[in-house]
């Protein structure tokens, strides 16, 4: 006969094991899985462009883009500001190789319609973690212990809940709006001064700074590195622009990127009018790269407009300014997603910058034939009927 109380625990390890919380890992603002097989991704600060990176929609951490460009416009700048706004918002680390500290303030500020969404969504998500019958209690002043406490844990996350911010040029981003740092990094030194002996090249000086914080910096801060006009002789010496020297700072970029799988993501813009693709130099540093675009502006009056004021037509703002090319993306599964062959299927694709809608990439098309001359014939008879 056993005098054992009924309902008593036998074993309390178990039970104290299962009981014990478990800790998950905070999310990172500007930070999501990729749908495609959940590798963390980041927002280039471009929807458009994000959706083109493989199927990852965004751009995955540990990985570089090369854009190229053509002729004296500065298409491929817009995307960098975009790149840097974005990382400035969510929090992140920018580092900048051979621009002026004042370039932080050329960067575009969020747009009007951004902020009304987000602050509507965050109404939303505070209506919807309530029950509906308990939320007339929320004015009486009655306690709600267990909602209290799931909205104070929730509501950070619902602040950066935002991946892809929409930015308008003609604004500037606000210090309020700013939660990340940016360092800026000279590209040559000064001229006349000479250098003294042992002194690295800014290069491996630039990629020792970026080390150095990377291995001191926690975990979940991520780390975006630009390097505008690469080897443009505004910016770069005639020593950076040797093979020996601008290869092994890929190499050497390329390796932090491998090291970092998780942290660290890089854009770099090169002029092609410069150093065109037939040349050695630049298949290197393409194959040095994890993505290469090439921007092509076309020379109509679109592209020599001034920039998109408040006042711009919509019609203006969706015409056609250049066109872009995709050579290599980022691979990452046995399925072969990032090769350009896959998205030969969908035609030549264009992009636009309006004020409005920012940078977007869209599939090129002709305009009917005999629209333009409607178009024509209609300007030249509404000049007729105003002539007196």
């Amino acid at each position: 006969m056993s005098f054992r109380k009924r309902n008593a625990v036998i074993s309390s390890s178990n039970s104290s094991q299962s009981a014990s919380p478990k800790t998950e890992n905070a999310p990172i603002p500007g930070v999501r899985p990729s749908p495609l097989d959940g590798r963390p991704t980041t927002s280039t600060g471009t929807a458009s462009l994000d959706s083109l990176l493989a199927g990852h929609a965004g751009l995955p951490l540990g990985t570089s883009l090369l854009i190229g460009e053509h002729g004296t416009t500065d298409f491929a700048g817009v995307l960098l500001r975009y790149y840097a706004a974005e990382g400035m918002v969510q929090g992140h680390q920018v580092h900048v190789l051979g621009l002026h500290e004042g370039w932080r303030h050329e960067l575009p500020g969020l747009s009007t319609e951004d902020k009304k969404s987000s602050s509507k969504s965050e109404a939303s998500d505070d209506k919807m973690k309530i029950a509906w019958r308990y939320e007339s209690l929320a004015s009486g002043g009655t306690p709600r212990d267990r909602n209290v406490i799931q909205r104070q844990n929730s509501s950070g996350a619902g602040t950066s809940s935002i991946f892809c911010h929409s930015f308008d040029l003609t604004r500037r981003l606000s210090p309020t709006d700013v939660k990340g740092q940016m360092g800026f990094h000279p590209s040559m030194s000064i001229p006349g001064v000479p250098l003294p002996k042992g002194t690295l090249s800014p290069f491996k000086q630039f990629v020792k700074e970026i080390t150095y914080k990377l291995a001191n910096s926690p975990p979940s801060w991520i780390h975006r590195v630009i390097v505008p006009g690469l080897l443009s002789p505004t910016g770069y010496s005639s020593s950076s622009v040797r093979p020996e020297e601008v290869l092994q700072f890929l190499h050497a970029l390329r390796a932090l990127l491998r090291l970092y799988p998780t942290r660290l993501t890089a854009i770099i813009t090169l002029p092609l009018s410069l150093y065109p693709r037939t040349t050695g130099l630049t298949r290197w540093m393409e194959l040095l790269s994890d993505g290469v675009f090439e921007l092509i502006p076309l020379q109509s009056s679109a592209v020599h407009a001034p920039p998109p004021s408040s006042k711009s037509d919509s019609k203006s703002d969706e015409q056609t300014q250049g066109l872009v090319k995709v050579h290599s993306l980022p691979i990452y599964h046995e399925k072969g997603g990032g090769s350009s062959e896959a998205y030969a299927a969908h035609g030549d694709l264009s992009f636009s910058l309006s004020r409005s809608k920012g940078f977007v990439i869209k599939p090129f098309y002709l305009p009917p034939i005999g629209e333009d001359e409607q178009e024509k014939n209609k300007s030249e008879s509404s000049k007729e009927s105003m002539d007196f």
